[in-house]
């Protein structure tokens, strides 16, 4: 996969440690980051309210840049990503505007170019499956709570990629580093932004809900894909913590960081050394838990290897045709309740009644698989209804 890459102002500054594990799961992933020749400051987060066409202007140079390399734009940053959509918008709806723009930026811009966020890169283009495959070092242990923030999915006519009330890639992308993503009420909510210095009351407050918040469910980490929320949940939990008497000390990850890391890169190469609250003390915490869990599993899985074996030693072969051809008949008699037992979905049950009724060797392998394991009976039931109503959907 091949991306116009957009660090914006934030990943090459506050931000640089999201920008130095961005380019290394880009490396972990195959994803070909090309960063925009001579790009510049996108606005955000203040242009789009002093100067209307300046806050389009600015991002739309970046976007026909990229129009000229066809291809699509990475932007990490939430607020770079939505300045851009919401340029990208404007461009393809309103054709006056594109034309004004276009003199402005001395580019032609036709709106052709998309900008993605990471998590849609991550969730939807890569795919989970994908980054699973990836990892070497599951977090498992790891009890996180994902905050998007109120601009990576919100508003939807712009974003589009994630639910906006109750988005689910970045916790996707979580589990499938072996974490535990919890479910939390603040994920969407607003960090406060620039609000935490020019009105700290305000700001100080919002940020304290959210960490209470996290803490409340369980969560040991937060984990984002802002570098604004990112900045203002780690450097200053301190000042929330003294102003509200409290200690939350809540490690607060960028995803990339969490990708990187668990797919075997170093602590330094993706700066988590860079924190403000300590976040490389959980991660050893998170290392010794994933080793306990990991022997644990491994040891189930040798006893349920050795306690198979032992039964399938156990089963005589006369007996076990016996036991097939009693369930055959079963299926022969009563093929509703045999098909009911497999399949616990009414509609579903009636699809593998229909094939079980017209395809004696189907029926007859599900009899011999329910005498042996009756869990990959099941399976081999619903792996018939699927394929059968796949044929008729054709």
């Amino acid at each position: 996969m091949k991306l116009a890459y957009y660090p914006g102002c934030s990943l090459e500054g506050s931000g640089m440690e999201y920008g130095m594990s961005t380019e290394r799961t880009a490396e972990v992933l195959g994803i070909e980051l090309i960063e925009l020749d001579d790009w510049n400051c996108c606005g955000a987060t203040s242009g789009h309210s002093t100067d209307k066409l300046l806050s389009l202007a600015l991002p739309a140079r970046n976007l026909a840049i990229a129009e000229e390399a066809g291809l699509p734009m990475l932007a990490p940053c939430a607020a770079c990503y939505s300045r851009h959509r919401v340029t990208e918008h404007t461009v393809k709806h309103d054709e006056k505007m594109r034309q004004t723009i276009a003199q402005i930026i001395d580019r032609d811009i036709q709106g052709t170019t998309e900008t993605l966020s990471i998590l849609d890169v991550l969730a939807n283009h890569i795919g989970v499956d994908k980054i699973a495959e990836k990892v070497t070092r599951p977090l498992l242990g790891m009890k996180a709570v994902c905050y998007y923030g109120c601009l990576l999915v919100r508003p939807v006519e712009y974003t589009g990629f994630d639910d906006p009330e109750d988005p689910q890639t970045m916790d996707r992308v979580v589990k499938a580093l072996g974490a535990e993503a919890l479910d939390w009420a603040h994920k969407t909510e607003c960090c406060g932004a620039s609000l935490v210095t020019s009105r700290p009351e305000v700001g100080n407050r919002m940020l304290y809900e959210i960490l209470r918040n996290a803490k409340e469910v369980g969560a040991e980490c937060i984990v984002t894909a802002c570098p604004l929320c990112g900045m203002n949940l780690d450097m200053r939990q301190g000042a929330v913590e003294k102003e509200f008497n409290t200690k939350f000390d809540l490690p607060v990850y960028y995803v990339t960081e969490l990708v990187a890391l668990a797919a075997g890169e170093s602590r330094k190469a993706v700066g988590i050394d860079r924190h403000f609250v300590e976040a490389g003390r959980y991660l050893d915490e998170v290392a010794k838990r994933a080793e306990k869990i990991k022997a644990e599993l491994e040891a189930k899985a040798q006893a349920k290897a050795e306690s198979q074996k032992a039964d399938g030693e156990k089963v005589d072969p006369e007996a076990r045709q016996k036991k097939i051809d009693a369930m055959i008949k079963a299926f022969e008699k009563n093929p509703d309740k045999m098909a009911k037992r497999l399949i616990d979905d009414e509609e579903r049950a009636a699809v593998l009644l229909e094939i079980i009724s017209e395809d004696s060797k189907k029926a007859a392998r599900l009899a011999e698989l329910m005498v042996d394991n009756s869990e990959k009976a099941s399976k081999a039931a619903d792996a018939f209804v699927t394929a059968e109503l796949k044929k008729r959907d054709k």
